[in-house]
């Protein structure tokens, strides 16, 4: 059987699996479509809660940054670990003691008013709508490979699967399917890094397997990584990092960006009791653990496959010939996502940093006129099984997983937008008498128009979608998680700090990320370069977000402090949210 047809029917039975999910499971009233019913056990709610996080960005492109960064990069494993812990001890219990569906039902009521849950509703679609777009163009970069259909067809394929689950399911439908896809990315994941793991090191667990010995060089493996790019030009794969600050900030804009995601929080409103909702932040844990201790041996050895390949024989001896390179070289380039440019006519590939001036004489000395391949960062997860030549039905698997893990998340989103609109702007807002028919209906439209639009962003991007995602952190960690925080710790912040707050946070963490990445990511407009020596104190835009938080909570605090203090049964309903049930007594005596 070839490839492809291996890939159509590991990828088709997975397809089967959530339109079949998504029949059995279909909503029948509008708790079931937002909260799916309010009765998941935590084990299953903690494994859906890890499928709907591990995006396609962490299943295709985390690897894929981690292989190119080292251990700069690592923030991303720290930040997006870290907030799980904060979203599991400071938000997820007590917003599951409210009782609420949704993100800006919490503060609306919290906030006692109808323009604090107006911005919240826009905070939320602006986040929803901007992460969904990386999830809508990883989808299509997986399709465009496995199925060999355009990039285009892709994502019209990825909204199809989704709208046939998504629409007529709900929450109910998304959860049980959302179960499946991370049984499927796990499992895609885990098998090509134990194989790659067995090949270098001959440890089956590859994250011992990393720290372990290169069985080729009898070196250890990280060393030998280290040794390999230097010669090459590139910083050590271990090396340290100069600017603490921005990396610091990285990590907590990363953190409070990830306990901030609305459509990670409205998981947490599907378990039946407040301990169901820290236990389901445990299992979460333990869920994306099994991915991310895998991801930096997968990085690494990628990286170290990648360099084996073009140089065979080591880098200080030529690399290999253009007319010889491997199979999964010439498939990639298909997509467009290696390039090769043979920039001093030699018919060889020379891969190495031209951008270091102190290499300059080496690749002069050796006849190189600049670096010839170009791979793309997305690539490394997907292209890892050809790369170390395992067995076909691997690469049908990791194609299951990579599509899994874009759906997941992505249906996620799309719910979390559905419900802003049909539930918390047009049954709360606009008109509170709608009958819960009309509100299932208009959930079902909303959720339609949705992926629409996700799909259109997805085909036409307004920017790389590492620069989205970047976005949608900030805005998530400069505007819903200080307002979270806030409503549920303070009794003196009122709805005139709320608003103002969030408008201030994600007023500024746009403007600032925007003046760098070009405004609304169009080429070109950007203000000012996006380097180190132009950043404001250096900070990147990227890390932005937690400066944007500490302005949304000050100008929270200074305007409260300044207005009238929250009603009397508002302050008394902060209080029971953070009171344990049963410790009244305690309490008064």
């Amino acid at each position: 059987m070839s490839q492809y047809w291996i890939n159509m029917l590991f990828v088709g039975a997975s397809f089967l699996l959530y339109i079949g999910i998504a029949v059995w499971a279909r909503a029948g009233s509008t708790k079931e479509f937002y909260v799916a019913g309010g009765g998941v056990h935590p084990v299953t709610n903690g494994m859906a809660t890890a499928a709907d996080w591990m995006s396609a960005a962490s299943f295709i492109s985390m690897a894929g940054i981690i292989a190119s960064g080292g251990y700069a990069t690592s923030v991303y494993l720290m930040g997006w670990t870290g907030g799980y812990v904060l979203l599991a001890m400071l938000l997820a219990p007590y917003l599951r003691k409210f009782g609420k569906f949704t993100v800006p039902d919490f503060i609306g009521d919290r906030f006692y008013s109808r323009g604090a849950r107006l911005v919240a509703v826009i905070c939320l679609i602006l986040i929803s709508v901007t992460y969904v777009i990386g999830q809508m163009s990883g989808a299509g970069v997986a399709f465009s490979r496995f199925l060999e259909v355009s990039n285009s067809a892709g994502i019209w394929i990825a909204a199809a699967i989704v709208f046939a689950y998504a629409v007529f399911g709900g929450m109910k439908g998304i959860t049980y399917t959302q179960v499946a896809q991370y049984i499927v990315l796990i499992i895609a994941y885990t098998i090509p890094a134990v194989f790659i793991a067995m090949q270098l090191t001959g440890n089956p667990i590859p994250m011992f397997g990393m720290f372990g010995t290169h069985v080729e060089s009898g070196m250890p493996l990280l060393d030998k990584l280290d040794t390999v790019v230097q010669d090459l030009g590139f910083a050590a794969y271990t090396a340290d990092v100069d600017n603490k600050l921005n990396m610091f900030l990285f990590t907590l804009s990363l953190m409070i960006g990830t306990a901030g995601l609305p459509h990670v929080i409205i998981r947490f409103f599907t378990v039946p009791k407040v301990a169901d909702a820290r236990w389901s932040a445990g299992w979460t844990l333990i869920f994306i653990a099994l991915l991310y201790l895998t991801a930096p041996a997968v990085a690494s050895m990628a990286r170290l496959n990648l360099v084996d390949t073009i140089y065979p024989e080591g880098p200080a001896a030529e690399a290999i010939q253009y007319e010889a390179r491997p199979g999964w070289i010439q498939t990639w380039e298909e997509t467009g996502l290696i390039k090769f440019e043979d920039k001093n006519n030699d018919g060889r590939i020379q891969m190495y940093n031209d951008a270091n001036a102190a290499f300059a004489p080496t690749a002069q000395e050796r006849g190189w006129n600049g670096n010839e391949l170009t791979v793309n960062n997305d690539i490394i997860v997907l292209a890892n099984p050809e790369i170390a030549n395992l067995p076909s039905w691997v690469i049908g698997l990791i194609a299951a997983g990579a599509i899994a893990a874009a759906l997941s998340t992505a249906a996620g989103l799309l719910l979390a937008i559905s419900s802003a609109i049909s539930h918390d702007l047009i049954k709360t807002i606009i008109n509170p008498k709608i009958s819960e028919k009309n509100e299932m209906m208009a959930a079902r439209l909303s959720m339609t128009a949705a992926i629409i639009l996700a799909t259109w962003l997805g085909l036409n991007p307004p920017g790389f979608a590492a620069q989205v995602v970047a976005l949608a952190f900030g805005l998530a960690a400069s505007s819903l998680f200080p307002a979270l925080m806030m409503g549920i710790f303070s009794k003196r912040v009122n709805s005139k700090g709320a608003v103002a707050g969030m408008v201030v946070g994600v007023v500024s963490t746009s403007v600032y990320i925007f003046l760098y990445l070009g405004w609304f990511f169009i080429p070109g407009t950007n203000t000012f370069a996006n380097t180190p020596d132009q950043w404001m104190m250096g900070i990147s835009p990227q890390a932005f977000g937690a400066i944007g938080a500490i302005l949304n909570f000050a100008v929270a605090y200074a305007v409260s402090l300044a207005t009238e203090a929250p009603p009397k049964e508002i302050q008394d309903l902060v209080e029971s949210v953070r009171t344990p049930k049963g410790a009244g007594a305690a309490i008064a005596h």
